[in-house]
């Protein structure tokens, strides 16, 4: 009981700001979260899925393989972390909660989620440099259900006729030039995303990473050399000032016109590759100095929330379990264009669907953006990070003093 008073009174202060904009909609889902008589509410951020599509008849199925009812709600990503920290504030968390893996650690710091260690989920299948998303003070929260993550598409026309053998591409030195065959052939060579918010941030992490910088030193020469990069590709003509505005979507666009090289994109493209009217490839993003550089994770983990009757979390272990089975993560993940998290089901993936092999490469190298116990200190470091390659791009600052900048302001 005093746990649970606690957590109240540790979300009270995390909810107020969302208030305003979730009571209505949590006053009319959470009803079923606490209730008695064998129904469990799950959440998740997949609104577009209803209940006759394979994924509600999913949650169903592992309802009734745990003997109970399944209430299920979908939210828009961006709202469902202050609907859930509304939701435990007055005691009506869901029993599952399926969140986009960076919230994991915010959720946990407020006290809102159960550990592994506590609600029995097992997750020694799951591959540790994906589980660690979900970590915070030393402990696992929940199960990854799937990821998705970064890489190269390559447009096979152009590069063939630029003379590039996208295989010989394995460090910045050989990307670098493969990008000048590609103008000096009259083609356009890389478009990203390097917008001034999470999305820009996301895109660069490769190249941050792939530097051996850390996120705890935005200033070092490792990290200035990945902004860098960027620059030096807007400077000599490889990527257009677009970049600057471009979403990951409108990155995209322009790479569907058939009128660049390369793109730095997802695995949620793959359906739109297929109907651009040219044939593609994909490479993973390659490190500074060789081998995989590590990308940035997406996807989401399923919790389970923290709730006044704990003689509940045995039942939110087993629909848990049903979800993130190796069969039912081979249907899901397909669903969703993600990559499994575990090694079995990802053979499974390679082997049916080949292309998917340079994306588990990118996921076998990936991060959580929380990873390195930073926790709820990622976004301030995101910003901070986007900010910083708005200003080198634009050429407001250098490089150097734009990640100097960005280091002293989250130091302070």
């Amino acid at each position: 009981m005093n746990r649970y008073i606690r957590r109240q009174m540790i979300v009270a202060s995390l909810a107020a700001g969302f208030v305003a904009s979730t009571v209505t909609a949590c006053g009319s889902s959470s009803s079923g979260a606490s209730a008695a008589g064998g129904t469990y509410t799950v959440w998740d951020p997949y609104p577009q899925f209803d209940g006759v599509s394979a994924w509600g008849k999913l949650l169903d199925g592992c309802g009734r393989k745990a003997g109970v009812k399944i209430k299920r709600t979908g939210f828009d990503t961006t709202d469902l972390t202050g609907k859930t920290l509304l939701a435990a504030q007055q005691g009506s968390a869901p029993d599952v909660l399926i969140v986009d893996n960076p919230v994991v650690s915010t959720l946990a710091e407020a006290g809102v989620l159960t550990g592994t260690d506590e609600n029995e989920i097992d997750t020694s299948q799951v591959e540790p440099n994906l589980l660690a998303a979900g970590r915070s003070g030393g402990k696992t929260y929940g199960t990854p259900i799937g990821v998705n993550t970064l890489a190269l598409y390559y447009n096979k026309r152009i590069v063939e006729a630029a003379g590039v053998d996208p295989a010989s591409i394995r460090n910045w030195a050989t990307l670098n030039t493969a990008l000048a065959k590609v103008k000096a052939a009259g083609k356009k060579g890389i478009t990203f995303s390097a917008i001034g918010t999470e999305e820009g941030s996301f895109q660069l992490l490769p190249w941050f990473w792939g530097s051996g910088a850390q996120l705890t030193d935005l200033g070092s020469d490792k990290a200035v050399s990945a902004v860098m990069l960027w620059s030096d590709w807007l400077k000599k003509g490889y990527a257009p000032n677009s970049v600057i505005n471009n979403t990951q979507t409108t990155s995209w666009q322009e790479f569907s016109t058939g009128k660049f090289a390369f793109a730095e994109n997802g695995t949620w493209q793959l359906a739109k590759a297929k109907k651009t009217g040219f044939e593609y490839g994909t490479i993973a993003i390659p490190a500074a100095s060789s081998g995989t550089a590590p990308a940035p994770t997406g996807g989401e983990f399923v919790t389970v929330p923290v709730q006044h009757d704990s003689g509940r979390y045995p039942t939110s272990e087993k629909i848990v379990s049903c979800l993130t089975s190796s069969k039912n993560l081979l249907a899901t993940d397909t669903t969703l264009s993600y990559i499994a998290p575990t090694d079995a089901v990802q053979d499974q993936q390679a082997n049916a669907t080949p292309e998917l092999k340079t994306w588990v490469r990118a996921v076998h190298a990936a991060k959580g953006r929380t990873g390195d116990d930073l926790g709820t200190k990622y976004p301030r470091i995101s910003e901070q990070l986007w900010g910083a390659v708005q200003a080198a791009l634009s050429g407001a600052k250098s490089p150097k003093e734009a990640m100097s900048a960005a280091q002293s302001a989250v130091s302070r």
